[in-house]
């Protein structure tokens, strides 16, 4: 029971129960009007003496019982107006607390990078989902807002890792670089090219290329020159006519020092972000990485750089 209905419960329940209060108050009236008039009687007193004093005190008495029930209900009232303003101010509290809260989060939204009617129309979406909807469809949602929230705080944290193999992120990469892309291409990624991921992703290049003068080199990273077969000729010279640069480098061939370097799968967009794939022992891809962090930017862009230039 809250506050509010036990100052309720004091309000009606100013009396015991079984005697109604009004019978109750014209009975205590006439017991003390009763009770003055035989103290006046035993006194001698005058007929007027003895029914003014009677009826003075009976009424005295009733007035009494009147102010004695006000102060009760005033005390229930009060009480209640205490608990009902204490609601009152919790509910404005929260209701400005909530108004703060998505004033500063528009406010952040107008000062972000990204397009504000983009994250407004995700928003506006994202609250349509209504109860009506199928419970498959509400918990889809919900995993979709989870993960792409959990991509947006990682990126805050320059680093991003998918389990398995991405199928999205490397196409949107490319359509979105402005500069450069470096990729190295081991033979884990041979079944990779004619897949329908590696027909999107030359695509994407292809008008990158053509669309925004993004200039693209790629190269071929192999055990030793004997693995350079025509397949792999054959792939240089379908990616050099959608305008790629390419070369093959042999690790054999390579210096001891660059030998000693990793050597894995890795491409980077703009000179800014390196998105790396990685592998088992059975060659196939387990993992995806999107990296900002500068030192290890800058690492994969001296990488590229030393390979490219040992490559033919």
């Amino acid at each position: 029971m809250d506050g509010s209905t036990t100052a309720r419960v004091a309000v009606g329940d100013t009396q015991p129960t079984g005697i109604a209060p009004v019978l109750l108050k014209m009975l205590v009236t006439s017991l003390v009007g009763a009770a003055s008039y035989l103290v006046t009687n035993i006194a001698n007193q005058p007929e007027l003496w003895k029914l003014t004093v009677s009826i003075f005190l009976g009424g005295a008495a009733l007035i009494v019982q009147y102010m004695v029930d006000f102060e009760r209900r005033l005390e229930a009232v009060e009480s209640s107006l205490y608990v009902h303003n204490g609601e009152m101010k919790e509910l404005v509290a929260r209701g400005f607390a909530r108004i703060n809260e998505v004033t500063e989060l528009f406010g952040l939204v107008d000062r972000s990078a990204l397009p504000p009617d983009g994250v407004t129309r995700l928003i506006r979406s994202a609250t349509q989902v209504g109860s009506s909807a199928p419970t498959l469809m509400q918990s889809f949602a919900r995993e979709e807002i989870s993960r792409l929230t959990t991509l947006m705080e990682n990126l805050n944290q320059e680093l991003v890792d998918y389990e398995g193999e991405d199928h999205d992120w490397i196409v949107t990469l490319t359509q979105c670089a402005d500069l450069t892309i470096d990729a190295t291409s081991t033979s884990v990624d041979r079944d990779f090219w004619p897949s329908e991921l590696g027909q999107r992703y030359l695509r994407a290049q292809r008008d990158a290329i053509t669309g925004r003068n993004v200039r693209i080199r790629r190269l071929f990273i192999v055990e030793s020159r004997e693995e350079s077969g025509a397949d792999l000729e054959q792939l240089c010279d379908d990616q050099q006519s959608l305008g790629i640069e390419v070369r093959t480098v042999a690790l054999s061939e390579l210096s001891p020092i660059d030998r000693m370097d990793e050597t894995n799968d890795f491409i980077v967009f703009d000179g800014s972000l390196s998105y790396e794939v990685g592998s088992d022992l059975r060659g196939v891809n387990t993992k995806t990485i999107m990296d900002l962090r500068a030192d290890r930017v800058s690492k994969r862009v001296q990488r590229f750089k030393a390979l490219w230039e040992a490559g033919e």
